[in-house]
């Protein structure tokens, strides 16, 4: 794919994602620190569909020939320390990398730290890299896919996880419907009965 493609497809799918990323409510800081806290699924419900269709459409176009599988290498102990500090930082801020453009586009000021923050990450890890590779967060099994593990075709192991991930979609549908979740105000009452909801500012008429 040339320059003059690549860029306008990139684009394009900027677009759409972000159109539905602020269409499912996801970057809004009540919904993720709902979902940390384990109070909402709507995060988790938009992730595991995210991974169901991705699976299916990259198990479709690599079994046409048209995309080379690239997998990263298998690092289990930068995976466990990363994830940690990650999922500590999207904890304590409410946005996650993903999201924190959308959370400026739409009006939360905070959110400018967040990328700040994790612009300064970014810069830090890429000095650190280097030695970071000769400790034990360097070591691991190398590219290799659940696929390989399994001893099947590609295509096969991306279908069965695609079915997985829906039927577990399902269940979580079935037990917190994304209406009783996402509520009036996704950042506020995040679908509480209205006695448990924070009081507004009281409104006094002037004489």
């Amino acid at each position: 794919m040339s320059l003059f493609v690549a860029v306008p497809v990139g684009l394009a799918m900027g677009i759409v994602f972000g159109f539905l990323l602020e269409k499912g409510r996801v970057f809004e800081p009540g919904i993720i620190v709902g979902q940390m806290q384990m109070r909402t699924f709507i995060m988790l419900k938009m992730f595991l569909a995210a991974v169901a269709s991705g699976a299916v459409v990259l198990a479709v176009i690599n079994g046409l020939g048209i995309v080379k599988l690239q997998p990263k290498a298998a690092l289990y102990a930068a995976d466990v320390v990363g994830g940690l500090i990650l999922g500590t930082g999207i904890a304590l801020a409410g946005a996650c990398p993903g999201t924190t453009l959308a959370q400026i586009g739409a009006g939360y000021r905070d959110a400018i730290f967040t990328l700040i923050g994790g612009l300064a990450g970014a810069v830090a890890f890429s000095c650190a890299e280097p030695w970071l590779k000769t400790t034990f967060l360097g070591q691991g099994q190398g590219k290799i896919t659940f696929a390989d593990l399994l001893g099947v075709p590609y295509w096969t192991g991306a279908l069965a996880l695609a079915t997985v991930l829906v039927a577990v979609l399902v269940g979580l549908e079935w037990w917190r419907p994304w209406r009783s979740e996402i509520g009036r105000d996704a950042d506020g009452d995040l679908g509480a009965p209205p006695s448990e909801r924070p009081a507004g500012p009281r409104i006094v008429p002037a004489e």
